[in-house]
């Protein structure tokens, strides 16, 4: 079953920290699929390829199943990179979602616990400035109206809240886009006086902004 859930605004967001003289530069991404999120991560190689690290993490969403998770130390020692920093990804909510981490060695090292704490807080600096959206799935049914009363109609089901897209054609297909498992079917019966009946037209994802 489909479920609700967040996941970042399209745009690539970057943060810089520093600990000790290592500087940490955090970059996110909304990817939908793993050769997106190995895209993003060649992308921000590409762009900081002088760096001595680039850490990774992300995590997908799957319908109907747990989430795709993957992680990457890029060089540090074991577990002190990719899983921390998938933990802050797992503890924001936010699926669809990549995070690199890229870190210039300054010279001291930092430690197990020092590096965990970098690579994490680097992630959450970078979370701050994700804007985030909800993403659910829609149920969308259809109707057809003649053109005399497809505006009075499509006000109407405005009026009660819902979501209208008018398509102009030899008469006009109003589609409505629905919470999965609402059925709308009285209420256009009650606004017509019984002339009109909708129809099941299919699901998609939106994404609404999140509250």
């Amino acid at each position: 079953m489909s479920h609700p859930y967040l996941r970042p605004d399209p745009g690539r967001p970057v943060a810089e920290t520093e600990v000790k003289r290592s500087r940490f530069i955090a970059c996110a991404a909304r990817v939908t699929d793993e050769d997106a999120a190995r895209a993003f991560l060649a992308d921000v190689r590409a762009d900081y390829p002088d760096a001595r690290h680039h850490c990774s993490a992300y995590v997908l969403h799957v319908d109907g199943a747990n989430p795709v998770e993957r992680s990457s130390d890029d060089g540090e020692p074991a577990g002190t990179a990719g899983q921390p920093m998938l933990e802050v990804l797992r503890g924001s909510g936010l699926e669809d979602i990549a995070v690199v981490v890229v870190r210039y060695f300054g010279g001291v090292k930092l430690g197990t616990g020092g590096l965990v704490r970098a690579y994490q807080d680097a992630t959450r600096a970078v979370l701050d400035d994700v804007t985030v959206t909800r993403r659910e799935p829609r149920d969308l049914w259809s109707l057809e109206v003649g053109h005399a009363e497809a505006g009075k109609v499509e006000a109407d089901l405005r009026g009660r809240g819902m979501s209208v897209e008018a398509a102009y054609g030899a008469s006009v297909t109003l589609t409505l886009a629905l919470p999965a498992g609402e059925d709308p079917g009285g209420l256009v019966r009650e606004i017509s006086g019984g002339t009109l009946e909708v129809v099941r037209a299919g699901s998609r994802w939106d994404d609404l902004t999140a509250g």
